[in-house]
């Protein structure tokens, strides 16, 4: 191996042991899925955008995972109940229901119930695992969504009074209870590769969708293959799909689904973010309150916490 072979390599395995980095960045991809979908609503439906979405994953991992996927198949046939089970939890169903519920609901609604996120994923840990919330987790928690509420208020409390939930928030509240029992599952799926773990659920995740896409055909007008929905799709395939759901699940291998939780907050941070850059928001006194909290909260939350002794 050359030396910079052996660089790469270094730099490969460094970024590979840094939860924080790789939760960082998959809020990001996430945030701009948010958005994305947003404005895919009403000219892409949900099941086939979710479908086409993970197909393309697919396609884009399987070169990378196929080794992996040969190699690991034996252990993935051994926990193959537990494997489809996150397939449909974490592919198929948690992106539909966010892509439907983006078509009935405002960002508003949908970025303040994004921080109920680690509570959903608590919830899962103690009935799945036995887990409880520490101090520090829970106070962690409660800052970083004080500072959500902070940035998406405006720093007018006032303002949640006049919310009003819908269809849309109850669909998108669903999956995330959903995407909290994915977290806390993906601790039980077997040791194998994280490349065949994403070359799995991907697949299948996809593969599950395909009924639901069927009834859709018949029910819902067909998507239109123009230039806009052609970039949704590739945004959707390669950032929030692959990218994304690597780092996520690497991170939360790393520090565990409760101290991964909090990054459920830095989402909606990042799409105040895009905000101020893609439609011109000049950045105020309670965005730079709420980043302040909302980081604080992050680092509290999920710091290892320090064994007696």
């Amino acid at each position: 191996m050359s030396v910079s072979d052996q660089t790469s390599a270094a730099r490969g395995n460094w970024l590979a042991n840094q939860p924080y980095l790789l939760l960082s960045v998959t809020a990001l991809c996430w945030a701009g899925n948010a958005v994305v979908g947003r404005l895919a609503a009403g000219h892409i439906p949900a099941v086939t955008l979710s479908f086409l979405r993970w197909s393309l994953a697919f396609l884009l991992i399987l070169p990378l995972a196929w080794k992996h996927l040969v190699r690991d198949w034996g252990a993935i046939h051994a926990r193959l109940g537990t494997m489809i089970v996150l397939s449909i939890t974490g592919i198929g169903a948690f992106n539909t229901l966010q892509y439907w519920a983006l078509e009935h609901t405002q960002a508003l609604n949908t970025l303040l119930l994004q921080s109920a996120g680690p509570l959903f994923v608590a919830v899962w840990s103690l009935i799945l695992l036995g887990d409880r919330l520490t101090l520090a987790q829970a106070g962690g928690i409660a800052l970083s969504l004080m500072g959500v509420l902070v940035i998406l208020l405006h720093g007018d409390v006032t303002t949640l009074s006049s919310v009003e939930f819908n269809r849309g928030d109850i669909i998108f509240t669903i999956a995330l209870a959903i995407f909290g029992l994915y977290s806390v599952l993906s601790l039980k799926r077997p040791q194998i590769h994280g490349l065949s773990f994403v070359g799995f659920t991907f697949g299948c995740g996809a593969a599950c969708l395909i009924p639901f896409l069927i009834y859709e055909m018949f029910t819902r007008p067909l998507m239109e293959l123009d230039a806009t929905n052609l970039l949704t799709l590739f945004y959707v395939a390669v950032f929030p799909s692959t990218l994304a759901y690597l780092c996520f699940n690497r991170g939360v291998q790393l520090i565990g689904a409760n101290r991964a939780a909090p990054f459920f907050h830095v989402v909606p941070v990042f799409g105040s973010v895009m905000a101020m850059v893609f439609l011109g928001e000049r950045p105020q006194l309670f965005h730079f309150i709420g980043f302040a909290l909302v980081l604080t909260g992050v680092f509290v939350a999920s710091r290892k916490q320090a064994s007696p002794g």
